[in-house]
This record gives structure tokens, sequence and C-alpha cells, in this order.
């Protein structure tokens, strides 16, 4: 898997996530350098799982449109002798 990178906008959103978490639910405050540290910390160390569950949201969506697809295809069909 190639590393997660992030635009700046992206990485400057994040961390002022970070940020706003660790003032609220921590009540300390958090220097966007050791934020951003932090969001490439987790981006590497947990990033293929958040991208493992995303592709097998999606392969699960795809099964299920193609499934969908079937389906309506099977509906087309016309009634024959033999059925």
């Amino acid at each position: 898997m190639k590393p997660i990178k992030f635009d700046r906008d992206e990485t400057k959103a994040i961390v002022a996530e970070i940020q706003d978490y660790f003032r609220v639910e921590l009540d300390q405050s958090i220097g966007a350098i050791p934020a951003e540290m932090l969001m490439q910390f987790f981006a590497d160390k947990m990033g293929a799982y958040y991208y493992n569950r995303g592709l097998h949201d999606a392969q699960a969506l795809v099964r299920k449109k193609i499934d969908d697809v079937s389906d309506d295809i099977f509906s087309l069909e016309q009634p024959t002798k033999a059925r």
C-alpha cells in the first residue's frame, strides 16, 4: 500500500480536529506540530485498517449493485415453452 498523504488543506483540517479533541475531551492543549505528528502516526500505523474497511464496504456495495442489476436483467426474460 502506498503511504497515505494528505494535501495541505486536509492536513490543516485534521490537525485542527486533533487539537479540538485534545482541548474538549482531554482538557489539554496540543500544538500543531505534535498534532501533525500524531496524525502521521495514525496514518502510518492504522491507516491500512481504515483503508481495508473502506475496500470491504465498497466491495459489499458493488456486490449488491451487481445483484440488483442481475435481478433486473432476469426480470426482462420473456416466457418460453421451456419455462
